[in-house]
């Protein structure tokens, strides 16, 4: 029993840092999970570790069991997905492992890819131990995008605007530069940072000029940057910040929500960050296609001005758009204080619709 306790202490700690490698900044987001992996031996010394760094290069297993060499045999492997079963740019890890002369392997997510899947099965038909589910929690937090795209075969949309605590975005005279103080900016930059796509209409493009870049805390734009995608059927001027060589940036002609995610989901994008103005947000909205809100609530008085979203057609209380808080927080203090609320759609899930 101790001994058995002590193997899992040994193993948490790996699978610890296994979602710490897999969490590397500056790894390209978009199709592919992020995973990192663990190879301990008998003693539980650490003889390598690796991680996916982006479509195209080895997955977090290869590039372990490659750094470990002949080490590799008998060791343990932690990994936070599921070691995939199919060929596809690379061979599938579960054969690797195996040629490899792994003993044990220890992973948290199972692999919800249909064409991947059954990595679990290969190992153990090989005589592998193989453990499940371990921190499952934390690991699929990580790829939360790319669980739901291929749970949904769209992209994850997260809406974030800023308000005054009369819900104004703006003031009467269009000035809104800003709403909030630095530090709830500042965390828009990491939000942005967090996702491979920023989408905004073509009315926001024209009439901010926004540059659209995610930016470190010295306001400088950072190495890898989301996809600029600018939506809607007007043409605009190549000149306009939207479109430097600052970033990629993308126009999808269409006005239909549906339409520009089935497009960028094609394109390999897992999570748009929707910064469109009020007609933007609530066409998004009033198709059910908004899965997360982050807002910033600044502590300021407008008593005028445009509101984050326009007319959703809601004309009584009862048919109101309802939201569960899942985080409150405050970011800076005293007059550069502010408040990030995170919500999610109130629907019923889909235990409760069958």
């Amino acid at each position: 029993m101790v001994q058995a306790r002590a193997v899992a202490a040994v193993e948490d700690r790996a699978m610890a840092r296994a979602l710490e490698i897999a969490s590397t900044p500056g790894v390209p987001l978009g199709p592919n999970p992020r995973v990192g992996c663990v190879l301990l031996d008998e003693t539980g010394s650490v003889i390598a570790e690796g991680f996916h760094r982006g479509a195209g290069t080895p997955h977090a297993e290869a590039a372990a069991l490659a750094e470990a060499g002949d080490r590799a045999r008998g060791a343990t492997a932690v990994v936070t997905l599921e070691p995939c079963n199919h060929t596809g740019r690379t061979p599938p890890c579960s054969g690797a492992l195996v040629e490899a002369g792994v003993r044990r392997v220890v992973f948290a997510q199972g692999d919800p890819n249909p064409v991947a899947t059954g990595g679990s099965d290969t190992l153990r038909a090989a005589g592998i131990e193989v453990i499940a589910g371990h921190r499952h929690d934390e690991a699929r937090r990580l790829n939360r995008a790319w669980t739901f795209g291929l749970a949904h075969q769209r992209p994850l949309v997260t809406w974030k605007f800023a308000t005054t605590l009369d819900g104004r975005s703006a003031a009467a005279d269009g000035t809104s530069r800003w709403i909030t103080a630095l530090p709830s900016r500042r965390d828009t930059h990491r939000l942005r940072g967090e996702c491979d796509v920023m989408l905004v209409g073509t009315n926001t493009v024209a009439v901010d000029d926004p540059e659209l870049t995610v930016r470190d805390d010295a306001d400088h734009p950072v190495a890898h940057q989301p996809l600029r995608v600018v939506m809607g059927e007007r043409d605009l001027p190549t000149g306009l910040r939207a479109f430097n060589d600052r970033a990629e940036t993308l126009h999808l002609h269409t006005r239909d929500p549906r339409t520009a995610l089935g497009e960028l989901f094609d394109l390999g994008r897992r999570h748009v960050f929707l910064e469109g103005g009020p007609t933007l947000a609530a066409a998004f909205l009033a198709a059910g296609l908004v899965d997360e809100v982050v807002t910033y609530v600044a502590p300021v008085l407008l008593g005028a001005g445009p509101s984050a979203v326009a007319d959703l057609g809601i004309t009584t209380i009862a048919d109101a758009m309802r939201w569960e808080l899942i985080d409150a927080a405050v970011l800076g203090t005293g007059a550069e204080a502010g408040v990030r609320l995170t919500l999610v759609p109130n629907r019923p899930t889909p235990e409760e619709k069958s």
